[in-house]
């Protein structure tokens, strides 16, 4: 008997009933498979649903007059599994419709709820490192537990620790397999890769094992308040060198702009910023645009609108790597094989 994709030649050898009980199978998982999303990253929604080949759920997702989040699902969710994707970067809009979307979901009698979060809010305030202020990444978490998510799936947080602060299961997926795939084809001689600050030095190295470990360069620096820093100096040989900028998150842009000019100051090559997620608040285009950084190459975990695009920006998309993650959790196979 022929293959067609899904049928195990094994299993059809010994049993000839199993093709039509495992295609059978298959259907009815594909059915109880459901794919919802908010409004903060709708393109990057449809491209994982494309890739999926499953059609977005029917969900309506609107504002009353007052502003007031008003949620209603649309089709029949009883016992499957819905994903909702929804990343909760500001305004808090985007947290409070996937809390909304998760209830609603809940109280429809799903198996299982996924909340597909590609940037997690508020994870830079992930400890309390001064008196009376609050742990907010840890608010978060629990917001989405007793909101009834029965998981979450999500990409480079802040800071790992923040897993830990869900009594759910975290699938934690990192974007620097699609960023290395990018920097690969180019085809770049000379590489050095450096970390903006000490805390990124993890990520670095990860980056630069993935590209047959070229040189690490750590940029030490001092932030004497929120969003403001300052460069000292470059620990390591930078001169005459490509270098490659890698961190997790963009704001507005202050600290990778200087570590740019610190750079050039040592006589590098060039300079190419790579991150995963780009919330270019406050002047950060500007700062961005105005740098001696050569391309700027980020992810859509954010949606970058028009006026937010620069001649030097590269964005990559992530619904590859979001769709095989979405798939393999529906199939309740290991998640092992996307993080090589």
């Amino acid at each position: 008997m022929a293959s067609h994709g899904f049928l195990e030649p094994a299993i059809v050898g010994s049993n000839p009933t199993a093709p039509v009980k495992l295609l059978y199978e298959r259907i009815i998982m594909y059915k109880k498979l459901k794919i919802f999303a908010g409004n903060a990253n709708l393109p990057l929604a449809r491209e994982i649903a494309e890739n999926i080949e499953h059609p977005l759920g029917s969900a309506i997702v609107n504002k009353f007059s007052d502003g007031e989040i008003w949620i209603k699902i649309n089709e029949n969710v009883r016992g499957a599994d819905a994903f909702i994707i929804q990343p909760t970067f500001p305004p808090a809009n985007n947290l409070m419709e996937l809390l909304l979307l998760i209830d609603a979901i809940k109280r429809a009698s799903a198996r299982r709820i996924i909340a597909v979060i590609p940037y997690y809010g508020y994870a830079r305030q992930d400890k309390k490192d001064e008196p009376r202020i609050p742990i907010s990444a840890k608010l978060i978490a629990n917001l989405i537990t007793i909101a009834g998510a029965s998981r979450v799936l999500t990409v480079d947080l802040h800071s790992e620790t923040i897993q830990g602060f869900f009594d759910i299961p975290v699938d934690h997926l990192y974007a620097e397999t699609v960023l290395v795939e990018y920097i690969k084809k180019k085809n770049m001689e000379n590489l050095v890769i450096v970390s903006p600050d000490a805390g990124s030095v993890k990520r670095a190295r990860s980056f630069a094992r993935r590209l047959g470990e070229p040189p690490i360069a750590i940029i030490d620096k001092r932030r004497p308040r929120p969003n403001h820093a300052e460069v000292m100096h470059i620990v390591g040989n930078v001169k005459g060198k490509n270098c490659i900028i890698i961190d997790d998150i963009v704001d507005t842009a202050g600290t990778l702009v200087g570590a740019s000019k610190a750079l050039k100051e040592k006589k590098v090559q060039s300079i190419t910023l790579c991150c995963t997620h780009s919330l270019l608040s406050g002047n950060a285009i500007e700062r961005i645009a105005n740098s001696d950084i050569d391309e700027f190459v980020t992810t859509n975990t954010i949606p970058i609108v028009e006026a937010k695009r620069l001649e030097k920006m590269t964005v990559l998309s992530l619904a590859g790597l979001l769709s095989k993650a979405i798939s393999i959790i529906h199939e309740e196979k290991s998640l092992s094989t996307l993080f090589y």
